[in-house]
């Protein structure tokens, strides 16, 4: 005879804190980027003809490392059919991340130092939503990298929400830019 033993319930709270964290950066940011007077310049950097370009560029770097992020992801968990992944692909993910995110900064800061939250024009709407959705989402994402127990589908619809954000920042500004104002530097 065997003693049933106990189910053990299993918490969410660890699961929820990263999500609660990641929403309440997300709508700190949208609330600053809204109550804030704008002030109509921020810190450029040097090498480029404006503020604009500067952050048409800084965030089609961002992109394009955001596909990389993609593709490495989908190779380290084979996801690509025929492709074995290198032993270095785990250090591009997190590397092209680190250098990703690092891009995006000054591109936020001058957004919600310099612009503030819009929402006087569609695009500019949804780019304002988005720009507080990403970095929402970036934060529960990297508050979730550390826990084993997640599912395993966790860390995948965190880097998808992700990059489907950033994909969505970059159509309404940096793709915007270039087919109004041209590629210009």
């Amino acid at each position: 005879m065997t003693i049933p033993q106990p189910v053990r319930k299993q918490s969410f709270a660890p699961y929820l804190v990263p999500l609660l964290v990641g929403g309440l950066v997300a709508v700190a940011l949208g609330v600053y980027g809204r109550a804030h007077t704008p002030t109509g310049y921020a810190v450029g950097l040097s090498g480029f003809s404006g503020t604009l370009a500067m952050k048409a560029w800084l965030a089609t770097g961002s992109f394009v490392l955001a596909l990389v992020q993609i593709f490495s992801a989908l190779a380290m968990y084979g996801k690509l059919p025929g492709v074995q992944a290198p032993s270095w692909t785990g250090t591009l993910h997190r590397w092209s991340g680190r250098v990703a995110f690092l891009l995006s900064v000054p591109v936020a800061f001058h957004c919600l130092y310099a612009l503030g939250a819009q929402f006087d024009t569609t695009r500019v709407l949804v780019h304002s939503l988005l720009g507080t959705f990403f970095y929402g989402v970036f934060v529960a994402k990297m508050l979730s990298l550390p826990k084993r127990d997640l599912p395993g589908w966790a860390l995948p619809v965190l880097g998808g929400l992700a990059f489907t954000a950033l994909t969505g920042l970059w159509l309404t500004s940096s793709f915007w830019f270039f087919t109004t104002f041209g590629v210009t530097f």
